[in-house]
């Protein structure tokens, strides 16, 4: 069959005719896991297309969606773009105040909720609302709001025919409205047309190797890496497992025993932590052929010598298929984005046979600017660009990119659009980079994040924490110091591992609270920042920290839904704190 996909629901005519399944998405919710087969999906998404035409919806509506991963996510998002309306996508864990912004902005007409829970989040912000929304549940809240009511119409006019609807969507038209929350600032809907996404999975599918046939998802669908990802998926014939939650990954990765998987380099961490922790717990052989296999992990290159490979197919016999098997015993890539990975990590998990690949991307750009993969990649770099995309280091370092995967604009937002891109087409990520070696693109830092001491140094805060957040104390951390005489940092203690190391040396754990205070705790985390600075010049070394008894979080809102660090008000929430520690200038001290 030639390929005819122009517009993204091209997807499922295409998946229906080539690669029709009896697990086409699956979605395990409360326990249980619901399964579409590809013929079930695909007249469920059209009979709820039907049912929002019956609704009054047409081509350029604006149709919200929140909730957590799961088909139903998918099955409107198909229903909604067929029929040229705009996909807009919420995050559940978005404060009621981004709500009631996005839903007047966007102008929304009809909302998709997946619980009782981000049902009565809603309730009250649209009862705030000048403009009447139709408001619909995944589950079973009531009659009036349960979405089958939609489905169930739409199956019972049949005669409504989708054909010219789909029609007179244009490749070019807008697919989705995606509101970026960002660190700072009011969200600013992105405009990423047909054309964006598909340019991107397609040419993102390099990052699928032969023999790819089941994917485990976690990351939100409403950012638009995972929901990329999905699309690919389907045009690469995996299938799609959605877990119920992170509290269940585990058990849902020994179940579904996934090729592929996407993730964000803080969950590589914390399986790496994890590990480490049974490392240390192994006694006499097992823990020096342990530890023995971590350091020549530590050194992997992809075309070592044959002695390296000779002792590496031991180490991943006797030690590193133990690691696999945690992750389901079948996953042949991992693909990572969203933030910096650790290189040493990375080449850890290469050494184990999990193959890491990690790209680079922007909302914006839909996702995807470049990526490493199988066959070619470079530690410590973010790839190469991908098919079609143009990538160029402009006069002050920044990287900036044209091409297909560009957004049309920010939405309402003509004076940011031109901010963002220029005359010529380019667009400015507002992260500072370089090609090295043979065009592989390398992230230093975010432009707007890079601060500058009053000693006149500039330091790129990521960098510092990339590296101190190799020690498997360290959570979470915060480097600081603009216009201040040296950087200092906020820590926010990993307390599972913190509590084994004070359990081994005695002190008593009473509390998070109390134990951030705690003399030995701080000279144990000073020497953990001396340790991760040796690389950095002096100027860029941490001088003072002082360590949190609370973890950030998107709740909190010291992160942004996409787990990007919001400085500014990190900075506000522990300003007082920061004051004490700048008081002294005693270098590499804790304080309390």
């Amino acid at each position: 069959m030639p390929e005819n996909i122009t517009r993204v629901f091209d997807l499922l005519k295409y998946s229906l005719e080539k690669y029709p399944k009896d697990e086409f998405i699956s979605g395990k919710i409360k326990g249980v896991w619901k399964k579409y087969s590809t013929k079930d999906f695909c007249d469920t998404a059209d009979q709820l297309s039907r049912g929002l035409i019956r609704l009054g919806a047409v081509k350029g509506d604006r149709i919200a969606v929140m909730s957590h991963n799961r088909p139903e996510w998918n099955i409107t998002d198909f229903a909604i773009t067929q029929i040229g309306a705009y996909q807009v996508p919420l995050y559940p864990t978005l404060p009621e105040h981004d709500i009631k912004f996005i839903l007047e902005n966007a102008e929304v007409s009809i909302l998709f909720v997946s619980d009782d829970a981000l049902y009565q989040k809603v309730h009250s912000v649209l009862e705030s609302l000048d403009r009447s929304v139709k408001l619909y549940t995944f589950e079973d809240i009531s009659a009036e709001t349960n979405w089958m009511e939609l489905v169930a119409d739409g199956s019972s006019h049949q005669d409504i025919d989708l054909e010219p609807y789909r029609a007179a969507v244009d490749p070019g038209d807008i697919l989705t409205l995606i509101y970026t929350s960002g660190t700072t600032g009011t969200p600013k809907g992105v405009m990423l047309t047909h054309n964006n996404l598909i340019s991107n999975f397609k040419a993102g599918s390099i990052l699928i190797p032969a023999g790819v046939k089941k994917g485990l998802s976690f990351l939100p669908l409403c950012h638009v890496y995972e929901r990329m990802i999905i699309y690919m998926y389907i045009y690469k014939d995996v299938a799609i497992y959605y877990a119920e939650s992170m509290e269940t990954i585990v058990a849902d990765i020994q179940f579904v025993k996934p090729n592929i998987f996407c993730t964000v380099p803080r969950l590589l961490e914390k399986v790496y932590d994890k590990i480490i922790e049974k490392g240390k717990a192994l006694t006499g052989i097992k823990k020096r052929l342990f530890f023995w296999a971590l350091e020549l992990g530590e050194q992997y290159e992809v075309n070592k010598d044959w002695f390296y490979q000779f002792k590496l197919g031991i180490a991943r016999k006797l030690v590193f298929s133990k690691w696999r098997e945690a992750l389901g015993g079948e996953v042949v890539v991992i693909v990572s984005g969203g933030a910096a990975l650790s290189p040493r990590l990375n080449r850890i998990f290469w050494a184990a046979g999990l193959f890491v690949a990690e790209g680079y991307g922007l909302t914006e750009t839909s996702p995807v600017i470049s990526s490493n993969c199988l066959e070619r990649m470079m530690f410590g770099t973010v790839g190469h660009p991908l098919k079609d995309v143009e990538i160029k280091i402009a006069a002050d370092g920044e990287v900036i990119t044209r091409g297909p995967h560009v957004m049309k604009g920010y939405y309402k937002r003509d004076d940011l659009t031109a901010e963002a891109i220029d005359a010529d087409g380019w667009f400015h990520t507002g992260d500072i980079g370089e090609l090295v070696g043979d065009g592989f693109l390398k992230i230093t830092d975010r432009k707007k994040e890079i601060f500058k001491t009053a000693g006149g140094k500039y330091i790129a805060p990521q960098l510092l924490e990339n590296k101190y957040k190799e020690s498997t104390l360290i959570e979470q951390i915060m480097v600081l110091g603009e216009n201040r005489k040296f950087p200092s940092a906020l820590i926010v203690p990993n307390f599972a591992v913190l509590k084994i190391w004070c359990e081994n040396k005695g002190i008593p754990y009473i509390s998070n609270e109390e134990i951030v205070k705690d003399p030995q705790v701080l000279e144990k985390f000073n020497q953990e920042i001396i340790n991760g600075s040796v690389e950095f010049g002096k100027w860029e070394q941490v001088k003072r920290f002082a360590l949190l008894a609370k973890e950030w979080s998107i709740e909190g809102g010291e992160f942004s839904p996409k787990l990007s660090l919001k400085r500014k008000v990190i900075l506000e929430k522990n300003k007082e704190l920061i004051e004490k520690m700048y008081k002294d200038a005693e270098d590499y001290k804790g304080v309390h």
